[in-house]
């Protein structure tokens, strides 16, 4: 008994040891500075209860999406017209579709397509941003106004038009929807990274990188883009509800993931003719898109508090 309670005092003088290194004012080292500025920035994040809330979605999206094929009670794609349009029950927990498919499972495999989505869209459109954004903040002059100028014409269109036009001339299918949708997603990004550039690029230690014999290449990628990164990242987080959207509503379409692949906008189109008598078919996956978009908008507002240099401080 002694010594149990011997343990639990070592453990919890551990503990408050290790909080008091993290917390310290006067870090001894860089890396005590940086566990130091990542624990507060967790701290500051879990004071918002809706991003934890929206973090703890993400979390149970990456759940599923990796456990599927354990988690799935059923194979997703795998027809039994015996029982067709069956109401919510025991043995289906959200009832099945047309051909009989189990609806509880096409969704958790469908949680595998909206990340796929989401990532590569995000890999794909982010890095060309912030790319166009910052040389076009350094750089200036007539580069700026045309670099500008091209984003401003993807940003007259609606995302959504804009993705139907690229889409429709790629052709359908996932992977022409992911680039047809991160073409019309990058333009926000640049104007984000512009911005930041223009706020940095005459600040001193830009002048003294120079003074040094930087070159804009070095300058642009060593310290002007990292300044952006976290705005950038914020950003991304709030337009994922946005990218689930577009690919929802090219899958709606017939021009996303084509049958039988479980995507929730397809599977949303093939169940709006059952809307009033099998509302289910429809209205599951739906629910998942709202959930999964509610979770991001969710984080992205706690990463804003907590990311964004504005309101440090505050």
């Amino acid at each position: 008994m002694q010594d149990n309670h011997q343990t639990t005092n070592y453990k919890k003088t551990s503990k408050e040891s290790l909080r008091a290194w993290l917390l310290s004012s006067t870090p001894g080292s860089r890396r005590q500075a940086r566990f130091g500025r990542a624990y507060t920035a967790w701290l500051n994040f879990t004071e918002n209860r809706l991003a934890v809330i929206g973090l703890a979605i993400i979390g149970a999206l990456l759940l599923l999406s990796i456990l599927a094929p354990v988690l799935a009670p059923y194979p997703p794609n795998v027809p039994d017209l015996t029982q067709r349009l069956e109401p919510m029950s025991s043995r289906h927990w959200f009832g099945t579709d047309e051909l009989g498919r189990d609806i509880l499972s096409r969704v958790i495999h469908g949680s595998r397509l909206t990340l796929y989505v989401v990532v590569l869209v995000a890999i794909i459109a982010a890095p060309v941003g912030l790319l166009v954004g910052t040389v076009s903040g350094y750089a200036g002059g007539m580069i700026d106004v045309v670099l500008m100028r091209i984003t401003d014409i993807f940003l007259a269109f609606p995302k959504l038009i804009l993705a139907l036009a690229f889409v429709s001339a790629l052709g359908p299918g996932i992977e022409n929807a992911i680039i047809a949708i991160a073409i019309t997603s990058w333009p926000p990004y640049a104007r984000i990274a512009r911005a930041e550039t223009i706020t940095v690029r005459n600040e001193d230690f830009i002048a003294a990188a120079r003074l040094q014999g930087a070159g804009p290449v070095r300058l642009i990628a060593g310290h002007v883009v990292p300044l952006c990164l976290s705005s950038l990242v914020i950003r991304v987080t709030l337009d994922m509800a946005g990218i689930i959207l577009t690919a929802a509503g090219l899958g709606f379409l017939g021009l996303g993931a084509q049958p039988p692949m479980p995507e929730w906008g397809a599977m949303i189109s093939s169940g709006r003719k059952f809307l009033l008598d099998q509302w289910w078919v429809a209205t599951m996956p739906g629910i998942a898109i709202f959930i999964v978009s509610l979770g991001f908008n969710l984080l992205g507002d706690g990463l804003r508090d907590v990311l964004d240099p504005k309101t440090e401080g505050k």
